[in-house]
This record gives structure tokens, sequence and C-alpha cells, in this order.
């Protein structure tokens, strides 16, 4: 099998085992299992902690001591463990603790994988900037795939998502170890600093002012990044709330609509080369900040009947937005690295978005959307000017029995009906994005080199 064909079904498997249950844990934690907001935005909040600190350290390994596709290995393997055991998690408390420990594994995977797609396209004499996208586009197709099958198999409400991604993380650990061996770089200069020595190096990049800016927007961009995926399936599940949205088929299939965003991701993946070449690093990523405005402000708008045009075009916007900071994000670091650090470096980027970004953008959120964007409601008037209903209607009454609570004959409910304001949600997000977009054209200073991009292959 040739060297492109074995980095697809590593790409394929990688987003999998995330695209399983990543979109519809919210389904479970809010509709399952009843737990309360703010710690949900710890779940997510997981991901950004272990990217703290398991990338850099992982990279650090691959760059000094261990195989990075053993390394790799090892680490879905572990992941797949821990997701058969988040399935018979009973409080919040607990499953937050074990979540972060699948996320420890599984976080410094992505950009494991990018190392290892990067270094066996250069043994192999190919040509990052053009063969590395196709490749990674079927991760997109994975995540896709494993939403699908989570959704239409009943899963996205039950602990079985996460036993479909351990089924794929299982698989992918293995397979790993028949990768091409990516052996550790070990550059270090006989009279080396300890800091050379722990392979800590990576961090002096923050030394460098162009580098330390891009690191800071991508961890501004990384709070964004999670925001859509913790909170767009709940998004448009909660629609069901509203008698006249309730029988929709957004409501019924709303992982799929979401899939629409990664089925835009494969298309623009695809287009990054092109994009590169003609307007450079820096325009595309900028042009990746205005997408994520465009995201959150359709979502503003958006409703699954009239609206539903802006759901979808929302999603479609998603791929530009993701892929194009993302991948190009990764290809700067790769463009603007020594050989010695890539893989730490590659870390670092990853710890800057899905670490620092994502645990001040999932805790904030989370803080945020409970204490300014949550509607409180003590009647059933007040709830059905909100629902767009009548007092009487029986889909409102039966929402208000699936909340364990009851209306008194003068129409007060026992307990206050809490809901999510949904349009103010994505419009503080909306600008939130333009407020980077904005001040990453002032200040982020790179001028689009061509060359730059063929040095990729060197």
């Amino acid at each position: 099998m040739g060297i492109k064909n074995r980095l697809i079904i590593m790409s394929f498997l990688q987003f999998f085992v995330w695209g399983a249950w990543l979109i519809t844990i919210g389904n479970y934690w809010f509709g399952t299992k009843n737990w309360e907001g703010t710690q949900f935005g710890l779940v997510f909040g997981t991901m950004g902690i272990a990217s703290l600190f398991m990338p850099t350290l992982t990279g650090i390994i691959a760059d000094r001591w261990v195989n990075a596709e053993k390394l790799y290995g090892v680490l879905h393997i572990l992941y797949a463990v821990v997701l058969f055991a988040i399935a018979q998690v009973t409080t919040p408390d607990n499953f937050i603790y074990v979540m972060l420990v699948a996320m420890c594994f599984y976080m410094p995977t992505i950009a494991l994988s990018n190392s290892i797609s990067y270094t066996s396209l250069k043994l192999n004499n190919k040509n990052i900037v053009k063969d590395f996208p196709p490749i990674r586009v079927w991760g997109t197709i994975g995540f896709i795939v494993a939403m699908w099958i989570t959704n239409l198999s009943g899963s996205k409400a039950t602990e079985y998502q996460f036993y479909i991604a351990g089924v794929g993380a299982l698989i992918l650990g293995i397979y790993a170890f028949t990768l091409p061996k990516c052996e550790p770089q070990r550059l270090t200069k006989e009279n080396a600093s300890w800091v050379e020595t722990l392979g800590l190096e990576a961090f002096k990049l923050f030394g460098n002012y162009k580098m330390a800016l891009f690191f800071v927007f991508s961890m501004f961009l990384g709070g964004a990044l999670q925001l859509t995926n913790a909170y767009g399936d709940v998004f448009l599940d909660e629609f069901k709330h509203f008698p006249k949205y309730a029988d929709s088929f957004v409501i019924k299939y709303s992982t799929i609509i979401m899939s629409i965003s990664q089925v835009s991701e494969t298309l623009f993946i695809l287009a990054i080369p092109f994009f590169l070449r003609r307007f450079g690093i820096k325009q595309v990523m900028l042009i990746s900040m205005l997408a994520w405005v465009l995201r959150f402000g359709l979502f503003a708008f958006g409703d699954p009947v009239t609206g539903l045009w802006m759901i979808i075009l929302s999603c479609i916007v998603y791929g530009m937005a993701f892929d194009f900071f993302n991948i190009s994000g990764s290809l700067f670091v790769e463009s603007n690295t020594d050989s010695k650090i890539r893989s730490s470096a590659q870390g670092l980027f990853m710890m800057m978005t899905n670490g620092v970004g994502a645990v001040l953008g999932s805790l904030t959120s989370g803080w945020a959307i409970d204490r300014f964007f949550t509607k409180s409601f003590n009647s059933t008037t007040e709830l059905a000017g909100f629902l767009q209903t009548d007092t009487t209607n029986s889909k409102m009454l039966e929402f208000v029995k699936t909340q364990g609570n009851s209306v008194t004959t003068d129409g007060m409910f026992a307990n206050p009906i809490l809901m999510k304001d949904w349009h103010t949600i994505w419009l503080s997000f909306a600008a939130y994005a333009l407020v980077i977009a904005i001040a990453f054209a002032i200040l982020f200073k790179h001028k689009h080199d061509p060359k730059e991009l063929e040095n990729l292959n060197h």
C-alpha cells in the first residue's frame, strides 16, 4: 500500500474516534443525565487542560527518545481503554475526571498525526503543501462517518457513542505500529544546555515576536473553536421545546445537520493549497477569523423552518473557519521552526489552541451562559411568550413535566424553568470573533512569500 493511502487510513480513524462523541456529548449530558451547564463547560475544558501539557510533552518525547508512530499507537490504545470506562460513570464529577484522563491520551495524538504525516511525506519525496490536505480531508470524512453512525444508530444520547469511539481507537492504536518509522532526531549538541537536553527548545519560539503573536491569536481562536463543538448540537436540539419546531427534520436529525460542517471541511481542506499560494498564510488565517463571525452570526438568526438556510449556510462556513486556521497554522509552524523541534513545536501550537484557548473558552462561556444568557420563567404565560405558543399548548406542558416541574392553578411553576437565550449567546460569540479578526489584521505582520511554502518540502 502506498504511503498516501496508509496516511489516509490513519487520518480517517484519528478523527473518527473523536467525532463519535464530540458533537453529541451535550445531548448525553443534558438530555440523558440532566446534569448542569457550568460543569458541562468543564467537560470541554478537559480537552484544554490536557492540551496545556500533553501535546508539548509527547512532542518532546517524539523528538528526543521514542518513535512518533509507536508513541501514537500506545496513546490511542490507552484512549480506547478509558472510553470503555467512561460509559460506566454515573456522576458528573467523576465523568469530568475520567474525561480528563481520556483527553490526556487523545489530544496529543492530533499534533503527532500531523508530525507523522509531514515526516513520512518528506521521506517519500512528496510535496507537503500539495499532498497533505487531500490526506487530512479523510480525517474530516472519518469525523462525519462517526457522527452519522452515532445519530442513525440511536446512540447520540446514550453511552454507546463512547463504545463506538473506543473500538475505533483500539483499531487505530494497533494499526499505528505498521506506519513508517518516524525516529527521534536526537540532534542535541555535545555541550547542550539543560533546555536542549530536555527538548524544551520549542518554548524559545515565544521569544520571537511574530511567533509569540501567532500563538496568542491561536489561543483566542482556540476558545472560539470549542464553542460550536460544545453547544452546536445542543442549540439545534433545544428547538424541540418550541412547539412550532418540535416535529421538524432538524430536531430528529440535529447531528446530521451539524455534520454539514464537516462535509464543508472536506471541500475547504482541498482548497487550502490554492488559497495559500494565492493569498499567503496570514490572509488565509484572517479569512478563517471572519468566517467564525459568520458562523456565529448565522446561528443567531437561524431556526429549523424559515431560517433553516441560515443554519445550513453557517455549517458550510464552518469548513472555512476551522480548516483555514488549523491547517494553515500547522503549516505556518512547520515552515518557521527547525526540524529538530518539529514535533514539540506542533505540540506547542496544539497547546495554545486546544489547551489554553479551549480552557478559557469553555470555562468562560459556561459561566457566562449560566450567568447572563439563561432566562428564568416563573409562569406559563412567561414561558409561552418565549416559546412562541399559548399557555395551554400540550407540548409546552409536557416539557414542563419532563423538567420535574408542575403548574399551580394560577399558572405559576413550582420551580423556575431555565432556558438558554441562544440568539444573544451566538451574537456575543460573533462579536468576540470580530474583535479577534480586527486585532489580527492590524497586529500580525507577515508578508506573503511563495518560497516559504516551497521550503516545507525540505
